[in-house]
């Protein structure tokens, strides 16, 4: 079994396409073909399912999938051992992070790295947190950023608390909430948002929302905080991208709750403030195991000790 072979068995499984996968890997398809049948001979067992229109693959497949994955960040990882242990630094740096993240400034962190370490290949993935943890877990990413509700904290790796921070309601310009005074469900004892310490979850439980999609931690802070306050609401558009959901409330066609110091960089809307707010707690989280050299200089970076972070969760 060698380590080209497994190459083309990733670049398969994520073009779903041999002739694609020998783009990637600059081969002809006949070579790359032939090394997958000689590997999956000398396993047993066939690795993909092919027809004239799809690649999928096998239950094989999918046990080898992730054993060739490591085994390729293993290599990559000790060539960037010998390169650091020579004074150069190289390889592969993956992080991950929420959309809204705001504890940290990552474009201008990333570009410090950069100018100090030309030589490492950064990859940079936005996703939901939960997702972004697992891929830590599972060694497909080096470092996280995430965005978690205040009773969760993320299991099986190391990590810091960055914030926490409050979340705001954001509505488009013409909504009554931007006005108080043309609210017509607005308190006449209360008076102006301002002064009665801002809008409650009760007020905006009639509201149509546009939210992250159900089951993310992103969309369990506000689900959390609408059930403590006894209301619930309707969400009638999920979306992952935090643009693409100020551009809806731009247009009116729902109010959003989004981090307090994350509303600055969406232009066009109003803020609302909340008197029971919904919470997040920003988290940077890495391996449990010694962090690869440019993770560890990442880190560095950020000035965070490399055994600052304690070990998270039940599965220690």
């Amino acid at each position: 079994m060698e380590l080209q072979q497994m190459r083309y068995v990733v670049a398969v499984a994520e073009t779903a396409n041999f002739t694609r996968a020998a783009e990637r890997c600059q081969v002809v398809q006949s070579a790359l073909s032939h090394q997958i049948a000689r590997l999956e001979r000398e396993l047993g067992a066939r690795l993909f399912e092919r027809t004239s229109r799809r690649v999928t693959l096998t239950p094989a497949g999918e046990a080898f999938l992730p054993a060739a994955r490591q085994a390729l960040d293993a290599a990559e990882r000790a060539r960037a051992e010998v390169a650091a242990a020579s004074g150069e630094l190289r390889g592969r740096l993956a992080i991950g992070a929420i959309p809204t993240v705001t504890a940290v400034d990552l474009p201008s962190a990333l570009k410090s790295f950069h100018v100090r370490h030309p030589q490492v290949r950064i990859t940079l993935r936005v996703g939901a947190s939960d997702e972004l943890a697992e891929q830590v877990r599972q060694g497909a990413l080096d470092i996280a950023f995430l965005g978690l509700p205040p009773s969760v904290r993320p299991k099986g790796v190391r990590g810091l608390v960055l914030a926490r921070g409050e979340l705001v309601a954001v509505v488009s310009p013409g909504h009554p909430l931007a006005d108080p005074l043309a609210d017509p469900l607005a308190d006449p004892v209360a008076g102006s948002l301002a002064d009665a310490g801002g809008v409650d979850l009760r007020r905006l439980a009639d509201e149509v929302f546009v939210d992250f999609p159900a089951g993310t931690a992103a969309r369990a802070q506000s689900d959390e905080a609408f059930a403590a306050a006894g209301v619930s609401r309707e969400v009638a558009f999920e979306i992952t991208n935090a643009d693409l959901m100020a551009r809806l409330v731009r247009l009116g066609l729902g109010i959003a709750l989004m981090p307090a110091a994350f509303v600055p960089e969406l232009p066009g809307v109003r803020v609302v403030e909340l008197r029971d707010p919904p919470t997040r707690v920003e988290h940077l989280i890495w391996s449990r195991l010694r962090p690869s050299p440019a993770a560890a200089a990442f880190l560095d970076v950020l000035n965070v000790r490399r055994d600052q972070g304690a070990v998270s969760g039940s599965d220690r």
